[in-house]
């Protein structure tokens, strides 16, 4: 785990030999969150030259010190007008922070400006004449870092969403295994139940040997996402309503028919309920748990031109979105949307008579925009994004553009 030293006047040499011993433990934090080679070209190219004056907020502050709580969209904002431009930020400060992914609460970073460019860092500015030398005995204290990286945004906004709702094709939800039965024939089942569940192929609820216990996700209610332009079906959105675990493969057995014949019975699956955030109920779909992964977000434009549109807010009866809340848009991963994308929220400009002609047109206001969102996770046609900036409520059909 990484370790985190605070020191008083130490020579450059005692860093050094600190920063040393420090390597082999930052090295396995830094796997966990890569830098693409995208956002290390981009800051690579600003590290030789700063950020343009003009980029800079008019409030920017001379130094900040972070703080537990803080984000790198958070600390972006500070100094720069775009908040996604998160690789220029970095880029600044590249010399003194390697991975972006790896900054802690107690640094404290500083704002320098020179021939109309600003550079960032993290060693004060020094100060002019002669510095006295003051020969000190170095004190350490150590403290685990591994938890404390600051997250490109409040990841309990978006955690939820990476594992519950789920947008699929009718065809996969439709043929995955489902729920036949409760133990003792109930209606209802949760946290701590066993059902039987069958599929519709014989390899879905098998019991592999020498293999973890198979997890799976439950879900109900395929709701039809669509396009609010075309009305095109873009996805299905399946309500996650808990989680299983296979205790018994599915099989069959022959058996003596009243008639004196055998007979082929079929014998479902035992699965025992292991987490419910609603009581699940015969029919219900079970799909495979995937595999933990860790995500990291870098915001930043989309290379590409983008004109999309806001499908849904999640949570089906809310009518419009306010700050930190997730919407669906009618682009995914087909459309070369990835997550990290930021994109700008116009509000539709009203259509209105302008009575100041004679002739009384109808006009049609600029749109104008309304906010900012990120893209967290991608389907194929569709996406889920958070509202991170918003001045008015966000509603479906609100066209999305690449931000300025």
């Amino acid at each position: 785990m990484a370790t985190r030293f605070s020191e008083s006047f130490f020579s450059n040499a005692a860093l050094g030999i600190l920063a040393a011993g420090l390597l082999s433990n930052t090295a396995t934090l830094a796997q966990k969150y890569p830098v693409t080679p995208e956002q290390r070209a981009t800051a690579q190219q600003v590290a030789q030259s700063g950020v343009a004056l003009s980029e800079l907020r008019a409030d920017a502050p001379a130094s900040h010190t972070v703080v537990s709580g803080d984000t790198l969209w958070g600390i972006s904002g500070l100094f720069l007008k775009s908040p996604w431009r998160w690789p220029e930020l970095w880029g600044m400060n590249l010399a003194d922070i390697k991975n972006p992914h790896l900054i802690y609460p107690g640094q404290t970073l500083y704002l320098s400006k020179a021939n109309g460019r600003a550079t960032l860092t993290t060693q004060p500015t020094a100060l002019a004449g002669d510095v006295p030398t003051v020969k000190l005995s170095p004190r350490t204290r150590a403290e685990q870092l591994g938890a404390s990286a600051l997250p490109t945004l409040k990841n309990h906004l978006i955690e939820p969403f990476l594992a519950e709702p789920l947008i699929v094709d009718q065809a996969t939800l439709s043929g995955a295994p489902r729920i036949v039965s409760a133990q003792d024939s109930r209606v209802l089942m949760t946290r701590g139940d066993r059902a039987y569940a069958r599929s519709a192929s014989s390899t879905e609820l098998i019991d592999k040997a020498n293999e973890r216990q198979q997890q799976f996700r439950v879900f109900r209610n395929a709701t039809p996402l669509k396009d609010p332009i075309t009305a095109e079906v873009l996805g299905y959105e399946a309500q996650y309503v808990g989680k299983a675990l296979l205790a018994r493969s599915e099989t069959t057995q022959e058996v003596q028919g009243k008639d004196g014949k055998m007979v082929t019975e079929i014998v479902p699956a035992t699965i025992d309920i292991v987490k419910a955030k609603e009581e699940m109920r015969a029919g219900d779909r079970l799909l495979p748990e995937p595999a933990a992964q860790i995500q990291s977000y870098v915001p930043r434009a989309p290379t590409q031109p983008v004109d999309a549109r806001i499908v849904s807010v999640y949570g089906g009866a809310v009518v419009n979105a306010g700050q930190n809340q997730v919407v669906t848009i009618n682009r995914g991963s087909a459309d070369g949307i990835e997550s990290g994308h930021v994109l700008a929220i116009l509000k539709d400009g009203a259509r209105m008579v302008d009575k100041t002609d004679p002739a009384l047109p109808t006009i049609k206001l600029p749109d104008e925009r309304n906010g900012l969102l990120m893209v967290f996770r991608t389907f194929d046609k569709l996406s889920y994004a958070l509202v991170l900036e918003i001045t008015n409520g966000v509603k479906v059909g609100d066209r999305l553009v690449n931000p300025l």
